[in-house]
């Protein structure tokens, strides 16, 4: 199989990805949440019991198709590589804050696209606070920023963290006691498709991403810096396609699935400056990492522990939010969740600053 570079590949495979969408949140994932990255990463760990906010609590078998489906695509085409060392603390840091932001906003980049399908005009405030964040990355970027290389690892190494999902399924398919269940009607986290369902459809979306390289601040970012308009051209496909088969559903079944406006948004609030600047954080510091969330999950499922450490971030961030109010709801953002969001912009930029214009001398091996 060869790499899909072409534009007709990215559309294609994109338009599969927006349809997945719209008919998981169809067959029972919340409305216009039928892929959210740090959604699903703050549900499941609530699930392993890392917070305890009742309402958002499952194991969520979309993230460990999406982090499989990777990884079996990469093995089979020979592009999976065991490698990582650049910066590793830094990354999860960068993770953390990432996660802060997408609990402001109430959703990752793919959620930002999805909500707009779904009619969702706050999604647009959030798009420009995060297309202002990228270029805040970009301009680091083109300074000279850089966490360094990475390096060649042991096979096990990149292996973890696909074993990792699989035990996590297990644990969401026999259900022990020690595993966390939102109970029904209780919350978002009741709301899921069925097992095999979400499981499949991770599959398909991880590989497709995985073979499109799909990355949301990625595509921005390279208009910008190489005026490649490759991976928006695959944005602008997931929320076509999400968008038709929104009212195709609506249409066929009389499920709502397209909400025009602002208000009585599912899962969402209505404070535009703090959906803006929540994303701003997410797009600075993903361009950072050089990935938003979902592309962190499918270089986990290549290999990359750099990537794995960056998701145990945003779990890290997820657990934190909840168990310190961070968290937005739909009554809109918190005080705690404000001054975090400011803290994530500075230690964001921070970090940025220092690996951009303060140039260590060369390192010797400690010993």
């Amino acid at each position: 199989m060869t790499k899909i570079k072409d534009h007709a590949g990215i559309i294609i495979s994109c338009a599969i990805i927006g349809v997945i969408a719209s008919v998981l949140a169809l067959l029972g994932n919340p409305k216009n949440m039928g892929f959210c990255i740090a959604c699903f990463i703050r549900d499941t760990a609530g699930g392993l019991g890392l917070h305890r906010a009742e309402a958002v609590q499952y194991i969520r078998p979309e993230i460990i198709g999406i982090i499989l489906g990777s990884f079996l695509c990469a093995f089979f085409t020979k592009e999976f590589k065991s490698k990582g060392g650049s910066a590793p603390f830094t990354r999860l840091v960068l993770g953390f804050f990432v996660m802060v932001g997408c609990l402001m906003f109430l959703g990752c980049p793919f959620r930002m696209i999805i909500r707009l399908a779904g009619g969702d005009l706050n999604a647009i405030l959030g798009l420009v606070g995060f297309a202002c964040g990228v270029l805040a990355g970009v301009f680091f970027l083109s300074k000279g920023y850089s966490l360094k290389r990475t390096y060649k690892l042991p096979a096990a190494d990149g292996f973890l963290m696909p074993v990792i999902a699989l035990i996590s399924l297990i644990l969401v398919i026999a259900a022990p006691a020690f595993i966390f269940f939102t109970e029904e009607g209780a919350g978002p986290g009741a709301l899921h498709a069925g097992i095999a369902i979400s499981l499949g459809a991770g599959l398909i979306v991880g590989a497709l991403a995985q073979r499109t390289r799909l990355c949301m601040a990625g595509g921005i970012r390279d208009v910008v810096l190489f005026k490649d308009f490759h991976l928006v051209i695959g944005f602008i496909s997931v929320l076509a396609a999400c968008f038709i088969m929104n009212l195709i559903l609506t249409g066929a079944t009389g499920t709502s699935l397209f909400n025009l406006g602002f208000a009585e948004q599912p899962i969402a609030h209505t404070d535009g400056l703090w959906n803006a600047l929540g994303m701003f954080l997410v797009g600075f510091a993903c361009i950072l990492l050089g990935g938003c969330p979902l592309r962190q999950l499918v270089l986990t499922g290549e290999g990359n522990t750099d990537s794995a450490i960056t998701i145990i971030g945003l779990v890290l961030g997820a657990a934190f939010c909840h168990n310190f109010g961070l968290a937005s709801s739909a009554d809109g953002p918190t005080s705690n969740g404000k001054i975090a969001v400011i803290i994530g912009i500075a230690v964001v930029a921070v970090i940025a600053c220092v690996n951009t214009f303060i140039k260590p001398k060369d390192s010797k091996e400690v010993s």
